[in-house]
């Protein structure tokens, strides 16, 4: 990994610029988010805000009105590049829970050779999207979210960079603070890069696409002998055990067929099969909660998976292929989570309340919770050179666009 001359909000206008995620709102929502706004940072990554309602997000002229925009905010001094290579420390704080991490360039060769691992497949047109979105630029403005495991001396190079007043402190209209360190000290750079350097691997949490693109990025400006900056994509690594993953849920328009007592009889033969009179929140691994719509108002039912169907594989025991392979699939029909119609999927985030609600307005027939995936799972497929079923974490909170950029030159 290396450190980066981040271009990053001038002193004061961090809470006018930071944005959520390109890809958790809508073009609409978006819209709406910004209006008003003239320096957040949607105007970037999702600048179709900008041009008629009806333009196609993919087009030339959206790219082109990012690149524009962009120009624009650094012309105007709202982003100033920081002179010499630093790394970032970059906290978030949801609640009660907070987690400290590092803004660096990871190697887009460490991601082509797997010590960089990932856990998902990606998609062509995303792909295209994003390195459209990087050429377009010459910068990386998403950053992916990478964890590493325990160490406790990159947890304390970290902490001891992270004291004083951060040079960025945005609190979120989610609530969600953002806070931003910058290390320039050679010493502590030297000290981080060497930490980074020795671990065996680290792992992409969030951003498949992202990082999937900078690597084709880097390839294609090798070709054209560029190197240096475009060998390294924009990241923020966290320790692994301060991550939090919530649960990824599922809800399912019809019953195949079924009837509500047919369904819950056949499910007896993989699970234990419980009436809840509440809520049915998974405690444990193997747990699954499943809510039924009825005549004035729906059932939960608690089910758990019995030993003899719990595999060693480390994809398919994790609980959403559980679910999958012997209660969505052999059941309802449903085998291509990407490609069905029949299936939607809901962030834990939005709690079961929307789970009832999707089921309890008839556009949904049954919703299943679902115990979330570990941190530790996930190490456990990516070490293992497998894929994770799609839908499979949800990470809260979200990392803010717009607080540090990689400029490719």
């Amino acid at each position: 990994m290396a450190p980066l001359r981040g271009l990053r909000p001038a002193p004061g206008r961090a809470a006018e610029i930071a944005a959520p995620p390109y890809d958790v709102l809508s073009s609409d929502e978006a819209r709406l988010r910004a209006a008003g706004k003239p320096w957040s940072f949607l105007h970037i990554s999702k600048p179709e805000i900008d041009l008629p309602a009806d333009t196609d997000p993919y087009s030339p002229a959206v790219y082109a009105m990012a690149a524009s925009n962009l120009a624009k905010m650094f012309s105007a001094g709202v982003l100033l590049r920081d002179d010499a290579p630093c790394y970032y420390i970059y906290r978030l704080t949801m609640g009660t829970h907070c987690q400290t991490g590092l803004v660096v360039g990871a190697s887009v060769a460490d991601y082509n050779s797997n010590r960089i691992r990932k856990h998902e497949f990606t998609r062509p047109d995303k792909e295209d999207d994003r390195v459209r979105q990087i050429e377009a630029l010459n910068a990386q403005t998403g950053p992916v979210l990478l964890a590493y495991p325990s160490s406790i001396t990159a947890d304390e190079l970290i902490a001891n960079a992270a004291k004083g007043t951060p040079e960025s402190d945005v609190t979120a209209e989610d609530g969600i603070r953002h806070e931003i360190w910058v290390v320039r000290d050679t010493a502590s750079i030297d000290a981080l890069t060497r930490t980074f350097d020795a671990m065996d691997a680290l792992y992409i949490a969030d951003g498949h696409h992202r990082s999937a693109a900078a690597s084709r990025v880097a390839a294609a400006r090798r070709q054209e002998g560029f190197t240096l900056a475009s060998d390294y994509f924009l990241a923020v690594i966290f320790p692994h055990h301060q991550m939090k993953i919530l649960d990824y849920n599922r809800v399912v328009k019809d019953l195949n067929g079924l009837e509500k007592s047919a369904l819950v009889a056949r499910c007896q033969t993989a699970f234990t099969v419980e009436k809840s009179p509440t809520r049915v929140t998974p405690a444990r691994v193997g747990e699954f909660g499943m809510y039924l719509g009825g005549e004035s108002h729906g059932v939960w039912y608690r089910l758990t998976i019995k030993a003899d169907f719990i595999p060693n594989d480390p994809v398919a025991r994790l609980d959403v292929s559980l679910l999958s392979d012997h209660l969505l699939g052999p059941l309802l029909g449903i085998t291509d989570l990407r490609r069905d119609k029949r299936i939607d999927f809901v962030g834990g985030i939005r709690g079961l309340a929307e789970l009832e609600k999707r089921v309890d307005s008839g556009e949904m027939a049954a919703a299943f919770a679902l115990f979330p995936t570990s941190m530790q799972q996930l190490m456990s497929v990516a070490d293992s050179n497998q894929i994770m079923p799609p839908k499979s974490t949800w990470f809260e909170p979200k990392l803010a666009d717009g607080l540090v950029s990689h400029v490719l030159d």
